[in-house]
């Protein structure tokens, strides 16, 4: 239980700081970012971040040698405990609202048991909430993708 909250802390002084820095000075350029929309029936996969922004889609940054698709699945893993067994990309736009980034949003399918990790937890959330709560670069997936 210590080891979880000292995970989620230190996640919320990286995140925090990492925001603040990169919102200035942007020094790798524009980030790859690749998120999943995982969907059941009415309800969309979403994690609860541990740093406090509210909700994400699963998935995150890639690194530079990374295939885009590989690393929505890596980071749906890593966050979510989930394998991707099928992906789809189906959206790709720029964001630049918080920092800069490129971001490919991929419909995605897959299997295993829900679990948290450092980054959040993650919730099944109706679009309602999602709009209310996802993070200012990922609205756009809402107002796309996650019609009922």
């Amino acid at each position: 239980m210590v080891l979880n909250r000292l995970g989620k802390y230190t996640f919320w002084v990286l995140s925090r700081a990492g925001l603040a820095i990169y919102s200035r000075f942007p020094v790798f350029g524009t980030l790859r970012v690749a998120l999943g929309v995982v969907r059941n029936h009415n309800r969309f996969l979403a994690i609860e971040r541990s740093d406090g922004r509210g909700v994400s889609f699963p998935g995150g940054l890639a690194m530079p040698w990374e295939d885009i698709e590989k690393a929505a699945e890596r980071e749906i893993l890593e966050e979510t405990g989930l394998r991707v067994t099928k992906s789809v990309l189906k959206l790709h736009y720029f964001d630049s609202r918080e920092i800069p980034v490129d971001l490919s949003v991929f419909e995605v399918e897959a299997e295993g048991e829900l679990r948290a990790s450092w980054e959040g937890t993650p919730r099944w959330l109706e679009v309602a909430e999602l709009r209310q709560r996802v993070l200012p670069s990922q609205r756009r997936i809402v107002e796309t993708l996650c019609q009922p």
